[in-house]
């Protein structure tokens, strides 16, 4: 009987951790000391079950949402080190890790039959830039604690989870950096990599990320808005077993666009096998069509992002609605 019920707990066991998986972001095989900031032609860096928008500006050669990188850099303050993460490696040693540029905030999507599952948690830690600028102040930020060391400063990561397109009432905070103790020993700046437990925001089919500060000016918030993750873990149930992702290359015009959308698609796509997510800047889906062209006349002007998935292909693109 006792060899029954440790076959049986066993055979449970195997079949919670088969339903787990971690994002790593190792997939992208990035030369050394690498940061990449376009995920040109699709709108968003795509890891397994997990999609990390991307906004990149060529005239500007400037960058918001999320970068991927191995650098390495722990040393250098300013600016021009935004992309290396204070830990100076990914989580648990390993070589590459995400980055956000998060001042208007940011999203994770999963994709495909991933949507609707639990992220159990994620690795998080501040970037360089943002620790140095918080450590010693510089020309646009304060010195946390200010110069006697007892102002009450902060840098909050806060968490929230979009489900069938709602913006859910929980959420999780992870400080970044707390001054607020009235024992100035205890102040910190995260330095490592520190694991965040998001389980509580239960099934969800994107995460909101959005960064507040306690130095605040006139044009808002004066720490850089950045913050860097790692080793996504995800719980998925029974029917949502992880499919392995492929990168689809697409256009679409016209962009902008006033009434619809055509599409290019690979020649191995078949028009049986095909789904078409529009979903607007803050993660919301707004259309989902089986066949092209789409008609997005009713759509408000702005900023929109399709995903086109054809069996275990997908690519996301961005895209202007106009009148």
């Amino acid at each position: 009987m006792r060899y029954l019920c440790l076959l049986v707990l066993c055979f449970v066991l195997s079949a919670y951790l088969a339903a787990q998986t971690t994002v790593s972001f190792e997939n992208f095989n990035l030369p050394p000391n690498t940061f990449l900031n376009n995920a040109a032609p699709n709108a968003a860096f795509v890891s397994g079950p997990v999609a990390l928008p991307n906004n990149y500006d060529p005239v500007w050669m400037s960058w918001t949402g999320w970068g991927i990188s191995n650098r390495t850099d722990t040393l250098t303050p300013g600016f021009l080190n935004e992309s290396s993460a204070i830990a100076g490696s990914g989580a648990n040693g390993s070589p590459t890790y995400a980055v956000s540029y998060a001042f208007d905030g940011v999203t994770l999507r999963l994709l495909g039959p991933a949507a609707g599952s639990t992220v159990l948690g994620m690795y998080v830690t501040n970037n360089a830039y943002a620790y140095y600028s918080m450590r010693d102040g510089d020309a646009f930020a304060k010195k946390f604690g200010g110069i006697t060391g007892n102002d009450p400063d902060f840098f909050l990561l806060t968490i929230k989870k979009y489900r069938n397109g709602v913006l859910g009432p929980d959420s999780v905070n992870f400080y970044l950096a707390d001054y607020r103790s009235p024992n100035n020993s205890e102040d910190y700046i995260v330095k490592q990599w520190t694991y965040v437990n998001l389980s509580t925001l239960g099934e969800v089919d994107s995460l909101q990320f959005t960064l507040s500060s306690s130095d605040v000016g006139a044009f808002g918030m004066n720490t850089p808005a950045y913050f860097c993750i790692d080793e996504v873990s995800l719980q998925l149930s029974v029917s949502q077993q992880e499919v392995p992702l492929v990168p689809m290359a697409f256009d679409l015009w016209p962009n902008p666009a006033s009434s619809r959308v055509m599409l290019n698609l690979p020649s191995d796509v078949r028009a049986d096998d095909l789904r078409i997510e529009i979903f607007n800047a803050l993660g919301h889906t707004v259309l989902i069509s089986s066949q092209a062209p789409i008609f997005v006349d009713r759509l408000t002007p702005g900023l929109y992002y399709m995903r086109v998935q054809a069996g275990e292909a997908v690519g996301i693109r961005p895209f202007r609605v106009v009148r």
